[in-house]
């Protein structure tokens, strides 16, 4: 396939195509004059081995060990480097910087006055990091000061600038995805515009491979909270291909926990295997591939106790899972923005049950094993019907799978997303599907979500298929998996 500039394509970029873009990234905001690849590659290449997140991630799993970051960011330097230390200190194996969000729609104007709100008010007021705003040289301080990997977690459909100054300052990973963002996260932003955007960043960190320096990315829908872990992870099987074509050559697949052990430990089990199978098709067999579980994104119940509950349940999925690491979470998630102290109880709680859990040899689970067959054969029949539709190109297939409805992720703002797909939970707790739409699940599958769904009914007063998510989606946050 040979398609024209203006057609969405996953070919690999030019050179030229890269740097002439490359001049507007770093003139929207006056600290992009502060980055130099050359100079950023070389301060990579000297920092410690156990600083990089993609040498972190080989040795994890290589040993079998399940790694652990939270989530965390500040306006100021000096107090996210306080906020990193203590994390650190409390046994977090990566270092997260949450990026604000002015920063992650590019107004950095906003930005630059929450800044100055946040130094006059003496605590932060941004939801993060400003990372543009205080440039590459203030945000290595950060690099200079930690001992572990640097995570930059921002998620928006054009994180190009962000990029270069954070991983330019030493973050060796970042959350990252057209197709999972603006599903996520966007309303109105063109699909086509953000695969480009993204394909910039990933075309950036081939760069960087192509100087010594592995980088990152993270691969998550946002949107997780009753979305079929077939759904989520065929947008990032397709994001993962469209990364690896400009150079990306360190990959984490990532679900988010639906709180069903079996059918999330299985997600992750599947993760892998799908992964090779559609990077090797395409040739990019020599692309390293992690998991990665984030704790339940849905409401989370105010009472502490329960909401410890919710966290050591994900540690627990995570083990069965095998997962390379997990993002924790707090057990103030339903007051607001996490103290610190708050952010490592859900550290320490997580990093408590895998290290109970580390020497136990467990028999093979058969619900694991049937959840983990179901998930595989929705996730190839998504993404094999985008690949069709695309002639074999993912970025291609992705917008037109959208646009048919192939790739429905409920709840998504996006106004491409058809929105017909209705998810619910069976008699187990486990997440199916109500509605397909025109999500080509197999025949003897969807038999399966519509008798699994119609054991819970049995017996009791029916409801209106919205009525039935709606007690579902918050289920947890009043204390239990299904409701009454």
């Amino acid at each position: 396939m040979n398609p024209s500039r203006n057609t969405p394509s996953m070919a690999r970029w030019d050179e030229d195509r890269f740097m002439r873009m490359r001049q507007g990234v770093l003139a929207n905001w006056p600290t992009g004059a502060e980055v130099d690849l050359d100079e950023a590659a070389a301060y990579h290449r000297a920092m410690a081995p156990t600083k990089n997140t993609a040498w972190t991630l080989r040795q994890a799993r290589a040993h079998g060990k399940t790694l652990v970051q939270p989530r965390a960011g500040v306006a100021d330097v000096d107090a996210q480097i306080a906020l990193l230390q203590r994390l650190r200190g409390a046994g977090a194996d990566l270092l997260p910087t949450t990026v604000d969000s002015y920063t992650r729609e590019c107004r950095y104007a906003d930005a630059e006055r929450g800044i100055a709100q946040s130094r006059e008010a003496g605590r932060s007021l941004l939801n993060g990091l400003p990372a543009v705003n205080h440039g590459l040289r203030e945000c290595r301080r950060i690099a200079d000061a930690v001992d572990a990997p640097l995570f930059a977690r921002t998620a928006s459909p054009d994180c190009r600038l962000t990029h270069e100054i954070m991983y330019g300052a030493g973050y060796t990973s970042c959350t990252a995805g057209a197709i999972v963002f603006s599903l996520g996260y966007a309303k109105d932003y063109p699909l086509a515009k953000a695969i480009e955007s993204w394909q910039y960043s990933y075309r950036m960190m081939g760069a960087y491979h192509e100087r010594g320096v592995t980088l990152s990315v993270e691969h998550y829908l946002p949107i997780s909270t009753l979305v079929p872990q077939s759904m989520s992870m065929a947008c990032v099987l397709l994001d993962s291909l469209i990364a690896a074509a400009q150079g990306v050559r360190c990959i984490s697949l990532g679900i988010g926990q639906q709180c069903h052990l079996a059918q999330d430990a299985a997600a992750l089990r599947a993760y892998p295997a799908l992964g090779r199978h559609y990077l090797d098709a395409f040739g990019f067999h020599d692309v390293e591939l992690s998991t990665v579980m984030s704790q339940w994104m849905g409401g989370f119940p105010p009472d502490e106790g329960q909401a410890f509950g919710v966290i050591c349940m994900a540690a627990l999925a995570g083990y069965l899972g095998g997962v390379t690491y997990m993002i924790s979470k707090s057990p103030h998630e339903a007051i607001g923005v996490p103290t610190t102290e708050a952010n490592v109880h859900g550290l320490t709680a997580s990093k408590m049950v895998l290290r109970m859990l580390a020497d136990q040899q467990l028999a093979p689970i058969a619900e694991i094993a049937e959840e983990q067959a179901i998930i595989e054969a929705e996730t190839r029949a998504i993404v094999d019907r985008a690949l069709e539709l695309g002639d074999g190109d993912a970025a291609l297939g992705a917008i037109r799978a959208i646009e048919a409805g192939v790739i429905d992720v409920p709840f998504s703002p996006h106004r491409s997303n058809a929105n017909q797909a209705l998810p619910a939970r069976d008699w187990r707790g486990a997440v199916r599907l109500a509605q397909f739409g025109g999500v080509p699940i197999p025949k003897a599958i969807r038999e399966h979500h519509e008798a699994a769904l119609a054991r819970r009914s049995a017996g009791r007063v029916q409801r209106a298929p919205w009525e039935l998510l709606l007690a579902d989606v918050n289920a947890i946050s009043e204390g239990m998996l299904l409701p009454d």
